[in-house]
């Protein structure tokens, strides 16, 4: 499975799975996107990212954790 910067809950539950100790709430979105662009499944342009995808997926990785 591919991911790309739409596929927010998708994405979170790799996170989750990454970083299990990982507290999402207290996470900068400079490291967020970092470790998103690091995950194996990922593979979409990384200047399609914005501040509003990586709030939900932070709120979806909050959600699910």
């Amino acid at each position: 499975m591919t991911l790309k910067w739409v596929d927010s809950l998708e994405i979170a539950l790799e996170l989750l799975e990454q970083y299990p100790d990982v507290e999402p709430e207290t996470i900068r979105f400079t490291d967020l996107n970092q470790w998103i662009l690091a995950l194996d499944c990922f593979d979409d342009d990384p200047s399609h990212c914005n501040e509003r995808i990586l709030e939900a997926i932070q709120a979806n990785w909050i959600a699910e954790k």
